[in-house]
């Protein structure tokens, strides 16, 4: 069983920044990939960024140069860091983990940018 938790969703205004974090538990200790995924209302979910295992973040082509994946793996958590976010940002965002085929997800957190 994996849990994960993401905490750091709120209100921001246009151009303001907000830091999600996920921290996960259970029987795997370490998940190969792990990203963050939203979901505007009407839409389908998408990929913000991933990063496997130590490697680098891949970012949506929307978030490049505006979002930052950072992990931990021994705290055994994965961040996002926004910045200078922009109405569109606005949707629930998902911790996502995947490890030998298995996908896990968090509970999601809503992040809101309005003026």
């Amino acid at each position: 069983q994996v849990q994960l938790v993401e905490s750091g969703g709120g209100l921001v205004q246009p151009g303001g920044s907000l830091r999600l974090s996920c921290v996960h538990s259970g029987s795997i200790f370490n998940l190969y990939v792990m990203g963050w995924y939203r979901q505007a209302p009407g839409t389908q979910r998408e990929l913000v960024a991933s990063m496997k295992g130590g490697g680098r973040g891949e970012y949506a082509d929307s978030v490049k140069g505006r979002f930052t994946i950072s992990r931990d793996n021994h705290l055994k958590t994965v961040s996002l860091q926004m910045n200078s976010l922009k109405f569109e940002d606005t949707a629930v965002y998902y911790c996502y983990g995947k490890e030998s085929g298995v996908e896990y997800w968090g509970q999601g957190t809503l992040v809101t940018v309005s003026s």
